[in-house]
């Protein structure tokens, strides 16, 4: 960790704003992304991190069921999930409200971390291209 934190603090990332990414978090999430602007919108990158659903069902098309895909980078994938978990694990943080809400709603546990980690994909993304734009113009 010590020797994670240290590079993740001179790349000036905003990853770790964000609750439940930590240093080892932003340094697998920054490394395995790459240039975040290769990903033309959230739902790209979502797709590449396997957070994107999968319509998974051979029967009623009017309501189909959906997977995670296991094609994407599971590296990023992993780092997404200990942040879901870690905020379902905590009362006051964002993500729990989310989960709570989703279960509220009727969505198997399940499926309300996989909604989670879309999100969380989705935060993590706009992260990624603001921290882009502001090295960029620093330079």
């Amino acid at each position: 960790k010590a020797h994670i934190r240290a590079p993740v603090a001179a790349s000036g990332t905003t990853l770790t704003d964000i609750f439940g990414v930590g240093d080892v978090g932003a340094a697998t999430l920054i490394g395995h992304a790459g240039d975040p602007n290769r990903f033309a919108t959230e739902d790209r990158f979502a797709a590449y991190n396997c957070t994107a659903p999968v319509e998974w069902s051979s029967g009623n098309p009017k309501r189909p069921t959906h997977r995670l895909s296991r094609r994407g980078n599971r590296a990023i994938n992993h780092a997404l999930h200990i942040a879901a978990v870690t905020q379902i694990r905590f009362a006051h943080s964002p993500g729990r409200g989310f989960y709570d809400r989703k279960l509220d709603e009727g969505h198997t546990p399940k499926e309300a971390i996989r909604a989670l980690k879309r999100r969380i994909s989705n935060i993590v993304y706009r992260h990624l291209i603001d921290d882009t734009t502001r090295a960029s113009r620093t330079r």
